[in-house]
């Protein structure tokens, strides 16, 4: 090895002026970790003598670990580095409101408000003013024609208001969720040894020279080498791609990685190389992470293509042989190495962001649609009424009054036209509902926050909200619906059953000896009883709840197991058999002084006992077990303690003697057999207080609870019953793991959905079930279609086996107390205090935020109805909005921040419990707000219409229909600016109800933030009358006339309340608005289209912020309707649709309305993942869970699609992937067939489960354009 040599060389320099710190450099411990396998051993063995040696140059000990002196820790630091990786810097408040300006309809705006600025300093000859028509003369007074610039700058300044109220809002939100990341970062510790204790300290706080102890379902947070380890299997996939697990022993790999999952065993480590040192942070420092300037993004392209390259040419060799040589020969391409692993494709998904789950969120779905469908009609009306203005004007000036065109009255012309083409823009700025993206980040954003307080920490934003439509959840028992607070009850011992814990004197004490000893050793040393926190207190238990039990129960027996691992500490263990799903059991084996072996083993006890072949009896001698004294004791020992809800475990050993040598270890199958039964034990866990009523609540609500567990089925069903998921006399089915898949099997082994629906409706406890079993039952209940409102599953899990059920979810919950880091990782929301009712609370503001989006759409679109049709029809009439531009943003201000503000915090009320799951495809606009939103719009519109057009006789005051260009703002334009801006107020107030009902006040004082708004709108709005001036074309009132319009507005309070009293049912005419997307709308090219959407980066942004944003949205929509029929051949394009990745993290996206065109990617793209990719711990994807007992696939994709094989099916163009099919204008063109989707389970779970997602790889890599190019962005568009 080149740089073997290399390092050595290095060493001895270095050796002299760093003695007096440590025996080796950072330089050293990185190269060292650069190597694997046997490799690592001869360079350890080489450079340090053993392990050993290490340890003492890092100046610490594998028993004692560091000291933990400050002064240590520090230097540590000072010479090693911290755990961190630096986060990238969070965009400053400037480059947000930078981001804000960049909104077409505001560019159109500003563009036009300054042109009307310059021609407002023109004066023409006052002798000529009069021949350029009547609507250019009666300025009788020149202050007044000297305050034209007023409007132009009262434009700029209202736009500037709004970008500056944006900007905040992106930038608070912003701030929210870097707290967010830190409370997640905070939350994750990791166990170490320090001063011969073991303590758990922050991730962030691990310090090179460590001793870490690791277990199973552990995420590795730094780089280390294995000092002691038992059966410790790791997935490395997410550096290296291989999915297969690796065996970690010291004699041929210790070489332990940060970003990598402890899938089974358990172990010590010395910590080598922590933060930007490890092999993540390397990667992380390639990524350019760490800094963010324009030039790396390009660099990063760059990068992406060669490793294109790599990769393919990576993939041919394949072999790790050929890797090593690849290192050695090139030294620089040594620090990338881990990213062109043989399947590196899954380092090029994490530079996307950590993929984000699932589909697009059922709302933003709807809300996008809506959005675009008001926007194209906004733009139509805005459009319509520019050119009916134009057309007035010259009809009315060249025509009418017959006269020529004068060159001297062009400036004054064009001013007109300047003039109505702001009109026109203000109409679009208040049709276009940019406050919807914007209600919905406000509200996600508030809830996330409340959740916090309410045990729920959201992981992935849009969880909150589909958790509201939850329609099933299915929960794990351990844990979640039990305290997890485990005590052995009962024990059958010596052939006796004891209905309570045995007193020590009755047993043999030979038995005794062997059944303390074996608890002691045969259960993780990091599993212990501590002393109480407070006096009193009962004992606390650290690590796997049923081992604490066992070891509760040694201490019952007036024992003390910590002698014993005194006396055998865990180095002197021989073998270890870890529990893991598959075995359901664990056994140790201790070499005893005269050579032979003995084996202790605990598991479950129907599979256990079928293992044992003798018994201790009474006097404490072993005697025969026969298959009948088996059935005989299921019966009367076992079968009764699970009915009572208890979980039973067998206890047993077995001697190896020395004479018949050492037995092969390897052969799990002979070594676990033959043992001798000990004894069984009953362990309670009690459900928790809080949980039958929540269970109650939910069914309340229509969600169905099941419990999917591990345990035996009579504990199952008992507990089920006193949780209350089962109620006697119910006819629901309770069925084992191995009976499940019986049933939903064909002949061929193959999983059938009409097998899986047959079952799943009546399904409530599924016991004994692998993790697999859980996934199918998710998959099959998601997948179903027997029930017309497709279901929204939920999952909680805490095991490492429980990921691929969790990532499969709608939504997935982690515990935070109990879970491993693996399921965390997978999940959306981490329960902190793992409890059932928690969920519950998640149910109710999830539907909360639903409904908080749709009061905001009820009160938005009234606005935009009244303001749109106010300003077309007075354009037309009077040729002059009564509404003015500075009015209209003020109006658009009100109600797009301020009500989204005000709408979106209403906190939840039990209430929301009470009525059934909307579902996926409920409308967002119901008929009742459709009842709503016509009622008062009608309302609105004839006031509005009188006051305009009969005000002045009303009011006794002057008209102010038919100004001329410069006059003086009027009262009579000031009155109906007035009444239309309270009409809102008090509209707003009617918004909180949505559901028809007739108290719109019930609990308005609980919503601060609401009363202040509607508050503080008030006075404002008096301040703009009042002294607004000619700026906002406002004259101050008298105190009747503001009774008048007061009175009028809160005329809609009352007229509210006539609006409730008509029956919706009635009303068979109103339609429902704002469906979601059903999925086979959209079609295959889109699909493609979305994926490339990713790839686009920073020129492609400038281009896509203009036209091409609007005619996408349009044509998108238009082609999707094409596309439509051609597309309904049954295939699901669910799988394509889950996930699709969202460039998060590289674009803080803007809140404005440019977004809510831009119908493909999510509204809340910067937001979509709280866990900015900072943390080395979210930098590594989700691990690649693999599922064992895999079904058989359906062989519509060839069947060699394993695991290993499906990297090179990305790349393989096939001739689908070879060219990108342009979307088919019209069904008749047969567009390219739907890619088949297999129903294989998807093995490697960061892959999407259909082949659509894959596509799009070979166009990207083929395409001769650079990624950037606005030629690859229209090529995308098209």
């Amino acid at each position: 090895m080149a740089n073997n040599s290399y390092s050595g060389v290095k060493n001895s320099m270095v050796e002299a002026n760093h003695d007096a710190d440590f025996g080796c450099t950072l330089k050293d411990l990185r190269s060292l970790m650069e190597l694997r396998g046997t490799e690592a051993i001869s360079k350890i063995g080489e450079s340090y003598g053993d392990v050993q040696g290490l340890c003492s140059r890092l100046k610490t000990t594998p028993v004692d670990g560091l000291s933990g002196h400050p002064t240590d820790i520090e230097k540590r630091e000072r010479v090693f580095g911290q755990n961190l990786i630096p986060p990238k810097k969070p965009k400053t408040f400037l480059q947000l409101v930078w981001e804000a300006l960049q909104d077409v309809t505001l560019i159109i705006l500003e563009v036009a408000a300054i042109v009307s600025l310059g021609l407002s300093f023109y004066r023409p000859p006052d002798a000529e003013r009069e021949h350029c028509g009547r609507a250019a003369g009666g300025v009788e007074d020149e202050s007044e024609s000297e305050a034209g610039w007023i409007e132009g700058a009262a434009i700029l300044l209202s736009v500037i208001c709004v970008v500056l109220v944006t900007a905040f809002n992106d930038w608070s939100k912003e701030k929210q969720f870097r707290g967010l990341q830190n409370r997640i970062e905070q939350e994750q510790k990791f166990t170490v040894v320090r001063g011969g204790q073991v303590i758990q300290i922050p991730v962030a706080e691990i310090v090179v020279g460590d001793i870490a102890q690791i277990k199973y379902g552990d995420l590795l947070p730094a780089d280390g080498v294995l000092i002691q380890g038992n059966d410790l299997k790791i997935d490395e996939s997410s550096l290296t791609g291989e999915s297969d697990h690796v065996k970690k022993t010291l004699e041929k790999d210790p070489m332990l990685l940060s970003g990598t999952h402890v899938m089974e065993g358990s172990g010590k480590m010395l910590v080598t190389a922590v933060g930007v040192n490890s092999q993540t942070g390397i990667i992380f420092t390639l990524l350019g992470s760490a800094e963010d300037d324009e030039e790396e993004e390009e660099e990063k392209k760059k990068e992406k293509e060669e490793k294109k390259k790599q990769r393919k040419n990576k993939k041919q060799e394949a072999s790790v042989e050929n890797r090593k040589k690849a290192k050695a020969q090139d030294g620089a391409a040594m620090e990338m190495q881990p990213l062109n692993s043989d399947e590196g494709v899954d380092s090029e998904e994490k530079k996307k962001t950590n993929l984000p789950k699932k589909e697009k969120s059922v709302l933003q779905g709807k809300l996008t649609k809506l959005a675009v469908q008001i926007g194209k009609a906004g733009l139509v009306m805005s459009a319509i009424t520019v050119i009916i203005l134009v057309v007035l004007f010259v009809v009315d000036t060249f025509w009418i009054q017959n006269l020529p065109w004068v060159k001297d009255c062009t400036p004054i012309y064009v001013q007109f036209f300047v003039k109505f083409f702001i009109i026109g823009v203000t109409v679009l700025v208040v049709a276009v509902p940019e406050g919807l993206p914007l209600a919905v980040t406000i509200s996600l954003a508030y809830s996330v926050k409340k959740m916090m307080k309410d045990n729920n920490l959201v992981r992935h934003l849009d969880a909150c909200e589909t958790m509201g439509n939850a329609t099933a959840i299915c929960s794990d028992k351990t844990g979640t619906l039990t305290m997890n607070r485990m005590t052995v009850v009962q024990a059958f011992l010596a052939e006796k059953h004891y209905r309570k814990v045995p007193d020590p004197e009755n047993i043999p004490s030979s038995t005794l000896d062997i059944l303390i000893l074996g608890i002691a050793v045969n259960c993780a040393y990091t599993t212990k009883i501590m002393s109480p926190e407070k006096e009193g207190g009962l004992p606390r238990q650290v690590g796997n709840k049923t081992e604490c039990a066992l070891l509760g129960f040694s201490t019952d027996l007036k024992r003390d197991y910590q002698a014993i691992r005194n006396e055998i500490p865990e180095e002197k263990l021989y073998k270890v058999y870890t529990f893991n799903s598959v075995r359901k059991s664990m056994s140790t084996v201790l070499k005893m002084a005269d050579g032979s072996y003995r084996m202790f083993s605990k598991g479950a006890s129907e599979i256990l006992l079928k293992k044992c072949y003798k018994i201790v009896t009474a006097n404490g001698e072993p005697k025969l077990f026969r298959p009948r004294d088996r059935d005989d004791m299921v019966k009367k020992v076992i079968e009764p303690m699970a009915s009572e809800g208890l979980r039973t475990i067998c206890l047993g050993y077995r001697d190896f003697p020395a004479s018949e040598g050492e037995p092969d270890w390897d052969n799990e199958n002979d070594i676990l057999s033959g043992l001798t039964c000990l004894c069984v034990v009953g362990i309670e866990d009690p459900v928790r207080p809080e949980v039958p009523d929540a269970i109650r609540k939910c069914q309340r609500a229509g969600i169905t609870v099941r419990m999917v567990t591990g345990d035996n089925i009579n504990t199952a069903r008992a507990i089920a019953t006193k949780c209350g998921i089962l109620l006697p006399g119910d006819d629901f089915l309770c069925m084992e793991g191995k009976e499940f898949n019986r049933r939903i099997r064909n002949e061929k082994g193959e999983i059938e959905q009409e097998r899986i629906d047959k079952i799943w409706p009546k399904l409530r406890v599924l016991a004994r079930s692998s993790p697999t079993d859980k996934h199918t039952l998710v998959k099959g209940i998601i997948d179903s279609t027997v029930i017309e409102q497709r279901q929204v599953v939920a999952v909680t899990g805490d095991g490492t086996n429980d990921g691929p059920a969790l990532k499969k979810a709608d939504v997935g919950f982690a515990m935070g107390i109990a879970g491993t880091d693996v399921a965390k990782e997978a999940s959306d929301i981490i329960l902190t205090d793992d409890n059932f009712s928690s969920i519950v609370k998640a149910v109710m503001w999830g539907r909360n935020v639903y409904d908080s989006i749709s009061k905001f759409l009820q009160f938005q679109l009234t606005v935009n109805v009244v303001a749109v049709i106010v300003a077309f029809t007075g354009a037309c009439i009077t040729q002059d909005s009564p509404l003015k531009a500075v009015q209209m943003l003020w109006v658009n201000l009100i109600m797009d921040t301020f009500a989204s503000l005000a709408l979106a915090t209403e906190p939840p009320t039990e209430a929301l419990l009470l009525r059934k799951p909307y579902g996926r495809n409920k409308p967002l606009i119901s008929r009742t707000m459709m009842k709503n939103i016509l009622g008062q719009g009608v309302f609105q519109l004839i006031l509005i219409f009188t006051l305009l057009f009969a005000g002045e006789k009303l009011f006794d005051i002057d008209s102010g229909r038919n100004a001329p260009l410069h006059a003086p703002p009027s009262e009579h334009y000031t009155i109906v600016f007035n009444t239309f801006v309270l009409m809102q107020l008090f509209n707003e107030i009617n918004a909180r109800k949505i559901h028809g009902e007739r108290n719109v006040f019930d609990g308005i004082f609980n919503n601060l933030i609401f009363c202040s708004i509607v508050f503080g709108t008030f006075i404002i709005q008096f301040v703009i009358v009042q002294f607004g001036g000619k700026p906002f074309s406002c004259v101050a009132l008298t105190i009747d006339q503001w009774l008048w319009c007061t009175f009028l507005g809160f005329g809609s309070l009352l007229w509210g309340q006539v609006i409730s009293s008509i029956p919706t049912s009635r009303l068979k005419f109103l339609k429902t608005a704002g469906h979601g997307t059903q999925k086979e709308e959209i079609p295959d090219e889109e699909l493609d289209e979305l994926d490339d959407m990713e790839e686009i980066d920073h020129a492609e942004r400038e281009l896509r912020r203009g036209q091409i944003l609007w005619f996408r949205g349009l044509n998108r929509i238009q082609t999707q309707m094409d596309v439509v029929s051609a597309f309904q051949s049954g295939t699901s394009f669910q799988g394509a649709l889950r996930r699709q990745a969202s460039n998060s993290s590289q674009q803080q996206h803007d809140i404005r309305v440019v977004n809510a065109f831009r119908s493909s990617i999510s509204l809340y793209e910067g937001l979509e993942k709280p866990e900015s990719r900072t943390s080395i711990h979210n930098f590594m994807t989700h691990p690649e869970f693999r599922i064992e007992d895999s079904e058989p696939h359906i062989p519509l994709i060839d069947d060699t699609d394993a695991e290993d094989d499906a990297p090179t099916k990305r790349n393989s163009a096939s001739p689908r992937n070879a060219t990108p099919t342009p979307p088919s204008p019209s069904p008749s063109l047969s567009p390219a067939p739907a890619a088949p989707v297999s129903p294989s389970p998807n093995q490697n779970n960061n892959a999407v489960e259909s082949s659509n997602h894959l596509l799009p790889e070979a166009p990207k890599s083929g395409t001769p354009s650079a990624p950037a190019s606005p030629l690859h962005s229209l090529e995308t568009s098209l």
